[in-house]
């Protein structure tokens, strides 16, 4: 069993950092980085073998083309100092995943673009990959947005894990969908044969995830 830790926004919330929208928890890097570090410190406390650097909300979407293309390499490069300082500090081996986000926004899949997403993901690659054991794309919505990330990631020397999120609404059990309406037996024909060490399934509701797995299983 594998012990991954928990929401990172919430946790920041949670401890006082700054937090507020469209930033969210990339605002704790800009202004306060040591909640941060305080919250890896713990979720290993907690058990946690695994950790996930604070990258998700670096990204156009929460903190403005400008300040992107100005910032997200300091950004990214932090998020990954203090994720791996946190694994550093403890006597016993924590992994550290390094969260590649969807581009364009969560639960967004209509405004995925190809050509700027592999740019922006180049970015990721290059910043987090010095400390990444686990790359993992989270909450991934479409066939395209999980087939573009699993390609640009592929020749990494990290484990690569692919995150999805699932369709709630107009639930069938034995159809599980993507956000974006695809089926995911249609990802898993897409991803067949493409590198990755584990699939994932996130922000769904459980029972939607547990047919999905029956899926994946079959």
């Amino acid at each position: 069993m594998i012990i991954l830790d928990g929401g990172l926004g919430h946790q920041l919330r949670a401890v006082g950092a700054p937090f507020r929208q469209p930033e969210w928890s990339a605002l704790a890097l800009m202004e306060a980085p040591q909640f941060v570090r305080e919250v890896h410190d713990q979720f290993i406390a907690a058990g946690a073998d695994v950790i996930t650097t604070n990258s998700y909300a670096i990204v156009p979407f929460h903190i403005g083309e400008d300040r992107f293309e100005a910032q997200a390499g300091e950004l990214l490069a932090l998020a990954a100092k203090l994720a791996s300082d946190a694994a550093d500090a403890v006597s016993h081996k924590v992994y550290v995943a390094a969260s590649v986000p969807p581009m364009f926004g969560s639960y967004q899949p209509d405004q995925f673009e190809v050509q700027g997403a592999r740019r922006m993901m180049q970015q990721f690659r290059r910043h987090l990959a010095p400390v990444a054991d686990i790359f993992i794309g989270e909450t991934l919505s479409s066939v395209e947005e999980a087939t573009t990330y699993l390609e640009v990631f592929a020749d990494c020397a990290a484990d690569l894990w692919l995150s999805v999120s699932l369709e709630d609404a107009d639930y069938e059990p034995d159809r599980p969908k993507l956000r974006s309406g695809e089926p995911l037996s249609e990802l898993l024909l897409s991803i067949e044969g493409m590198r990755f060490d584990a699939l994932l399934f996130n922000c769904s509701q459980p029972e939607v995830m547990a047919d999905a797995i029956k899926a994946g299983r079959a």
